[in-house]
């Protein structure tokens, strides 16, 4: 059997940005395929009365510190983005639309927005900036917004997150290898050591 790593996500969560950094070269060191599960982070909170760390403030602060620490380990470059929280339900179905459509074009998607939301910090809950992402990640904006319209791609964002509360998911990012769960970008050292 073909070891894999799922990694479940939402580009609103600096985390999972820091993780989506580390995954790929992970995987490709134990030959491992790396799934992507884009799911919405918000219908996770509201199923599991979970919050951002964000709404407390003493630990909202040690969290933004905790992961430039991690950046400056990681090598990435990372900003903290002042127009946080970003409501991220059309740039998720965004990337679910283009993982299903283009699939081969996933990370372009990712890498656009992940750079606009944690390395520029722009307020992605602008519309033109959202465009402008998209127009820079090589996408036409028009398009985009067909498959965040289209019902299949609101239903697969839909079962993505499902099965994350299904399988225990209560934030982002969260990965599987096999039946373990590792939550949080702080514990790619395990999902390492799963795939050994």
């Amino acid at each position: 059997m073909t070891k894999a790593v799922e990694f479940f996500f939402d580009v609103g969560s600096p985390a999972s940005y820091l993780a989506w950094t580390q995954l790929p070269g992970i995987c490709e060191q134990a030959g491992a395929s790396l799934v992507y599960k884009p799911m919405l982070l918000g219908g996770v909170f509201q199923a599991t009365g979970n919050a951002s760390p964000a709404t407390i403030p003493a630990k909202g602060r040690y969290v933004s510190h905790d992961l430039a620490r991690f950046a400056r380990r990681y090598g990435v470059p990372f900003a903290s983005n002042p127009h946080f929280p970003i409501l991220t339900l059309t740039l998720m179905r965004a990337a679910v639309g283009v993982q299903v459509r283009q699939p081969e074009r996933l990370d372009n998607y990712l890498s656009a927005v992940f750079q606009a939301l944690w390395v520029e910090s722009l307020n992605l809950n602008d519309a033109d900036l959202v465009a402008r992402t998209l127009e820079r990640g090589g996408f036409d904006p028009a398009q985009v917004e067909q498959w965040v319209s289209d019902p299949e791609i609101k239903a697969a964002l839909k079962a993505n997150t499902d099965e994350a509360l299904q399988r225990g998911v209560f934030g982002a990012p969260t990965m599987f290898v096999g039946h373990e769960m590792f939550f949080g970008q702080d514990r790619l050292d395990f999902v390492r050591e799963a795939l050994g």
